[in-house]
This record gives C-alpha cells, sequence and structure tokens, in this order.
C-alpha cells in the first residue's frame, strides 16, 4: 500500500518537476516579448487605411469585369481580346489595337456606359489589318 502511494506521490509530482525543468521565459522576458509584438501590430488608423486599399481594389477588379463583359458583349469576342482594361477610383483605360477609328470609338462610348465609369482614358491604337 504505501508503495502505491509513493507511486501515485511521484506520478502527480514528476509532471510538476518536468514543468519547472523547462525553459520557460520568465515574466521579465515575456513582458519584452509583448512589448517587441506589440511595436509590430498595426495602429488602428492603419487597419482602416488597409481596409480602404483592399475596398479599393475589389471595386476596380469589379469595375474592370464590368467594363469587360459590357466590351465583349458589343464589340465580340474576338476584338475584345486586343483590348486591355484596367481601372482606378472610377478612371477606365483601354489599351491595346483594333482593326478601325470606329470599333476604337465604339470600345470608349460603351465603356463610358457602364455604371460606375466616371471618364474614359481611350489609349487604344488602330491598326489596320494588312
Amino acid at each position: 500500500m504505501k508503495a502505491l502511494i509513493v507511486i501515485a506521490a511521484a506520478t502527480i509530482a514528476f509532471p510538476v518537476y518536468a514543468q519547472q525543468k523547462q525553459d520557460l521565459p520568465s515574466a521579465q522576458e515575456r513582458a519584452q516579448n509583448r512589448e517587441k509584438v506589440q511595436d509590430k501590430l498595426p495602429t488602428a488608423d492603419e487597419r482602416a487605411g488597409n481596409r480602404d486599399k483592399v475596398a479599393t481594389t475589389a471595386s476596380n477588379a469589379t469595375l474592370t469585369g464590368k467594363v469587360k463583359s459590357a466590351l465583349a458583349s458589343d464589340v465580340g469576342a474576338k476584338t475584345m481580346t486586343n483590348i486591355n482594361v484596367d481601372s482606378n477610383n472610377g478612371v477606365v483605360t483601354l489599351k491595346g489595337r483594333v482593326d478601325s477609328a470606329d470599333a476604337k470609338k465604339k470600345a470608349a462610348d460603351i465603356a463610358k456606359k457602364v455604371e460606375g465609369v466616371k471618364s474614359v482614358k481611350n489609349e487604344l491604337k488602330v491598326e489596320k489589318k494588312g
């Protein structure tokens, strides 16, 4: 019976002893670690700025997609492959090559009609197929 009590006491005591022997940081080291991490965390203003950047990027991507869809449905997929669409805060830029001045104008007109487009920079180049 005494042997069982000794074994039970050792079983209970050993994990406590093992935890004390590990190289755990002291209270002072933990406080220093917290300070280091705190310095690396973004401020509330930085987090708000990040949210704004993400929202703007998503908005730009959505607008670009809308313009691409409108162009593809109106000017046709064949012509659309030559047109690159970028958008930034409602300003859409069209770049690439089209085969006529009419196609260039039509692409700009289509882009202007898309909801959310404030202005269009038409940088399309006319290249006649020869």
